[in-house]
Parts: structure tokens; sequence; C-alpha cells
């Protein structure tokens, strides 16, 4: 999403828990005549996130889009094995890391007086899924804040929506899709029997990001292949 918005002609900020992380799209990014900003620190981090937010500030003096796609689904195991941990490492990052992202975000854009926010959810926050308990209820959690957020700030004129991806490959799902039961499982709920590659889901951010989204707020912007149409 990030090669995508830079190719659309943003200015885009990059973020990561190391630079590491994102140096590699950086370069890519620079390669297409862009001058990425790279921010360093996890976005369960408050301290972290307000400086970030601080630096765009500085830098380019406020921000008309965040994409709040930081998420992370680590454990694939029962309800009652779940352990407490575990549990709260989940909802740190994608719970309480979209929360800190938004607000931040959100001031800058209510000063400017307008601004989208874009989260990623996920199908799950919708549909159940066994074993993904944690991360469902996260994703739950994003939807709701996703309304929340577009309720409080629609009359200044910041619009907030969410994504909400089905089984697309990449390196999160790359374990389940790499399992026999587990990958025909998952592709037996979905009805173009395929998962979606990553390209595809950044023309619905560009979308919800633009003005060709404008009377839209509190939606979620469902790109499955189907899974949630049965």
């Amino acid at each position: 999403m990030a090669l995508g918005f830079a190719a659309a002609g943003a200015q885009v900020a990059l973020t990561a828990r190391s630079a590491d992380g994102i140096k590699e799209v950086a370069v890519e990014i620079e390669a297409m005549g862009g001058e990425p900003l790279v921010l360093v620190g996890s976005v369960s981090d408050s301290e972290a996130v307000s400086r970030s937010a601080a630096i765009i500030r500085e830098e380019w003096g406020g921000l008309d889009v965040l994409v709040n796609c930081a998420g992370i689904s680590p454990t694939f195991k029962r309800a009652e094995l779940l352990e407490d941990e575990e549990w709260r490492h989940v909802l740190d990052i994608n719970v309480t890391g979209t929360f800190l992202c938004a607000r931040e975000a959100g001031k800058l854009m209510l000063d400017s007086g307008g601004g989208a926010v874009v989260n990623i959810s996920s199908i799950h926050g919708q549909v159940g899924m066994e074993r993904m308990l944690a991360y469902s209820a996260s994703k739950g959690a994003v939807d709701s804040i996703t309304r929340t957020l577009a309720l409080e700030w629609a009359e200044r004129g910041v619009r907030v929506n969410t994504i909400s991806p089905g089984y697309f490959e990449t390196d999160m799902t790359e374990a389940l899709r790499g399992h026999q039961k587990w990958r025909g499982h998952l592709l037996s709920k979905i009805p173009m029997g395929r998962f979606g590659v990553p390209e595809e889901i950044v023309s619905a951010a560009l979308f919800l990001a633009s003005d060709a989204s404008g009377f839209m707020t509190g939606s979620n912007l469902v790109v499955d292949g189907g899974w949630t149409a049965a």
C-alpha cells in the first residue's frame, strides 16, 4: 500500500518497529522520485507515535491520510489454551496501536480542517474463526473504533473508514496457506477460489483516502473474494 500511494503521487511516511523493516520500501519509493519519511517505533508505544506525529508536523505541516495497517496474529490455538500475555500482545498492537495512531493523526487532520483515516481490519471482525480469538476480538474493536471516530470527526472534515481484507498472500497468512488442511479449509470459504494478492487491496485504500469516497465515513469496505457473502 505504501508503494501504491507513492505511485499515485503521495508523499509517504513509513513506520515500523525498526528501520530495517522498511528500508527496502523506502528505497523503492526513492527510485520513484519520492522522499519518504522513515519513522521508527512501535504503534503500541504512545511516546513513539507522538514523536512520529511531531516529525510529520514539522516536516510537512500536517497530514492528509493515515493508513492504519500495523497488525499481528501470532497465535493459532484454542481459546482455553490462550495465555494472558498472548492475548494482551495482540490487543496492544491491533487495538491500542490503531487508537494511538488514529488519535495523533486525527489531531493533525483536525487542526488543518480535514483528512481521511483508513483502518485495516479483517473479515474476522465480522465472522468467527476458530483458534483466532484474540485476533478476531481485536478486529471487532477496530471496526468499533472506526464507527465511533467517524461520528466524532465527521462535522470537522475528517473521514474514518475501514477495509476488511480476507486472506491475502502475505507473511502473516503464510503458515496457514502452507498447511494442507487449513489451506483447503480457507479456500473452501472463498467463492473466488483463490487468495488475494497485496496489489488488489491498494485500490481500495486509495479510494477511501481520496475524494472519490467523499461521502463515506464509518463504512467498512470488504475485500475478501466473497467469503462474507456466503
